[in-house]
């Protein structure tokens, strides 16, 4: 097997036990959930997970990484970390930001604590 490349688990179609474990049986090396918040990125066919979902996740899904995808900015990271995600995935609120630099500057600075 590549080890370049990783698997995952997109916990955001996990709602039944058993698409659950039949996605944990395909041994991913990490699992995303999302997404978190509303998210303009892409029509979604389900609501947002909250951060609460983010506990219960982490806690059937470890010791994978779990990621925290969807609707993420730099105020609300606290809440996910706290949520016990692993890591926070983003997109749009860097590539809408006015300055993308400068926001992607803000980001690396405040995931920090957690790296």
């Amino acid at each position: 097997m590549d080890t370049s490349c990783q698997s995952s688990l997109n916990c955001r179609r996990c709602g039944e036990i058993r698409a659950y474990e039949t996605a944990l049986a395909a041994r991913p090396d990490y699992v995303a959930l999302g997404p978190v918040y509303p998210t303009i990125l892409k029509q979604m066919k389900w609501a947002p997970q909250g951060l609460e979902r983010i506990t219960d996740w982490k806690r059937r899904v470890a010791p994978l990484p779990l990621v925290a995808i969807g609707g993420l900015n730099v105020d609300r990271l606290q809440g996910v970390f706290d949520a016990r995600a692993d890591t926070a995935a983003v997109v749009t609120d860097i590539t809408l930001n006015v300055d993308p630099e400068a926001r992607t500057r803000e980001w690396i600075e405040r995931t920090a604590p957690w790296r």
